[in-house]
């Protein structure tokens, strides 16, 4: 499957549990919406990532991409240290300028 680079380097710094890459992904002013919480700016993302990191230990398993336009949905079936797991969930992405401006993680 191919991903766009940026969706790509996410998936690829999520496996490390490198919190500095995975928010080097996002655009300076980027928007996570996740477990009914957003995080706003690259700050932020990376002390939610790395929290997350610590606490689930989760690795991204791409499904399935679809793109239209900016927006796009990545698949992936998720597992790590939380109940449920593996899980699948629906990373609802919009890109600007080879950045990720907005992310909304569904399950």
């Amino acid at each position: 499957m191919r991903l766009p680079k940026v969706i790509a380097d996410l998936v690829h710094a999520q496996g490390r549990f490198d919190s500095m890459a995975y928010a080097d992904c996002f655009s300076e002013t980027a928007l996570v919406h996740d477990e009914g919480r957003v995080y706003t700016g690259r700050k932020e993302i990376q002390q939610w990532i790395a929290e997350a990191n610590e606490k689930y230990q989760a690795i991204m398993q791409p499904i399935a991409y679809e793109e239209n336009g900016i927006t796009s949905m990545l698949t992936a079936q998720v597992s790590g240290s939380f109940p449920g797991s593996p899980l699948v969930l629906y990373y609802h992405l919009e890109l600007t300028e080879g950045l990720i401006s907005a992310l909304r993680i569904t399950g």
